[in-house]
């Protein structure tokens, strides 16, 4: 189904899988008439855009009815093609995250999102002696781009960061009996040149302008510090010596934390209407139908959590997909055991390091962004083991795969090597793949019983 891995990838505003698969399709004797948009499809295959949409962005929103609408309309499925395009949307919808997160469509067909084309600043707003001056300072960058005189564009990560330590900058700072409150705020397009226009030349306010930069530069720097291999092979063998068992109000209580955690990352929302790449707009309908986090602070009607003890990959989902679609479960499991398992026993370079503790809280963490509780698991690992960049970064690369840049794949775990930080891609993809299908069998399920 061509069509259908069009669709999913477009979901996620992915130009390179959409463009591929096109020409697939032409390759295999399709309609090209197919190709003008979701008006021109087959009405059979139009008609499960909408579990498409949902299992893209919120898969708990899925629901039997949505199996039924289906599988008893004027132009029905039967199960095995359900369970067929089950496995597909969800393929499509997690290989964009990673076709995202290791920076490949910056590299190999410039198509990626058009909001990362425009050179990007921050500002910092100085108010002293009740007058409000914006000074746009330009984010922190890596050493061997300091020389560099073009603006670079200003990734999600650190967009992100700077509005997650928004409360802790905008902190007061005292100086010649001036007191100055600073905020930081996101433009787009400003001159670098403006950071002197901009400055209050009043008596003292090129000195405490100056200390306030620093200030803003020193929590940007320091908030969000990354652990070093060393310290995390260190709390892995803490963790792996650990013999204590917590009671399951405990497991539950450390769940929950993790839970609220994540959703308080969710500056990675887009505040405007999301914009749409024009090769694959036709693609592509409700745009505005993101990821909402799964557990919000406050909000009403929260889902109730995907326990794994009630239905699992393992006992249920696996013969399920067996019956329905002849060896795909077996090929699926291969996949996911495979990409959870892989290890080379190494770490940035050190050799003979047992990595299963990193690699369960990774993934155990992507499928925790989507409402999916591990019962057997202490949730407490998580907080040891990922640190908050990384945390960001998975999010990001599930949630909102097209606002992840090739700068925001260099600049986290910086001392793994290429082929470890694949490898965490690879759980991101396989993770959160199986995530969806949990989500979709489970609702095939009820609807057969």
């Amino acid at each position: 189904m061509p069509t259908n891995n069009k669709n999913a990838a477009a979901r996620h505003q992915c130009p390179y899988l959409v463009k591929m698969y096109e020409k697939e399709f032409l390759n295999q004797g399709g309609n090209p008439e197919w190709l003008n948009g979701l008006d021109y499809i087959p009405s059979k295959l139009r008609a499960i855009y909408e579990i498409n949409k949902i299992l893209a962005h919120r898969p708990w929103l899925l629901r039997k009815e949505h199996i039924e609408s289906l599988t008893r309309n004027k132009n029905s499925w039967s199960l095995s093609e359900v369970v067929h395009a089950m496995v597909l949307l969800s393929h499509f919808h997690s290989l964009s995250s990673f076709v995202f997160s290791c920076g490949l469509t910056q590299k190999l067909d410039g198509l990626s999102s058009p909001k990362f084309k425009t050179a990007q600043m921050s500002t910092a707003t100085v108010n002293v002696g009740g007058v409000a001056t914006t000074i746009p300072y330009q984010p922190p960058q890596p050493p061997v781009q300091i020389q560099q005189t073009v603006q670079p564009q200003k990734t999600v990560l650190s967009e992100i960061i700077l509005n997650s330590n928004a409360a802790v900058i905008a902190g007061e700072f005292n100086g010649s009996g001036l007191t100055t409150n600073v905020s930081v705020n996101n433009v787009v397009g400003a001159g670098s040149s403006t950071a002197l226009n901009g400055v209050n030349n009043k008596k003292n306010g090129n000195v405490l302008v100056f200390f306030c930069l620093i200030k803003i530069k020193r929590y940007v720097l320091t908030a969000l510090p990354s652990a070093s291999v060393e310290v995390l092979m260190e709390r892995m063998k803490v963790l792996s010596q650990k013999q204590d068992e917590c009671t399951e109000a405990e497991l539950s209580n450390r769940f929950k934390s993790v839970e609220m955690q994540t959703a308080e990352l969710s500056t990675t929302a887009p505040q405007t209407p999301v914009e749409v790449p024009p090769v694959i707009s036709h693609y592509v309908e409700d745009p505005n139908f993101t990821y909402q986090d799964f557990a919000r602070r406050g909000a009403e009607n929260i889902p109730n959590t995907f326990r794994i003890q009630d239905y699992s990959w393992d006992d249920h989902g696996y013969s399920l997909v067996n019956g329905l679609y002849e060896d795909v479960g077996t090929l699926l499991d291969q996949k996911f055991r495979c990409a959870y398992n892989l290890t080379y026993f190494t770490m940035g370079g050190v050799k003979n390091v047992d990595t299963s503790k990193f690699r369960r809280a990774i993934w155990n963490y992507i499928q925790c962004i989507y409402g999916i509780r591990h019962d057997d698991y202490d949730y407490g690992e998580v907080n040891q083991l990922l640190d908050r960049p990384l945390k960001m970064f998975i999010k990001t690369a599930c949630c909102f795969p097209d606002r992840i840049t090739t700068k925001d794949y260099d600049s986290i775990l910086v001392e793994l090597l290429d082929s470890e930080k694949v490898h965490v891609n690879l759980m991101v993809m396989e993770a959160r793949n199986q995530a969806e299908l949990l989500y979709a069998l489970r609702e095939i399920m009820r609807y057969m019983t």
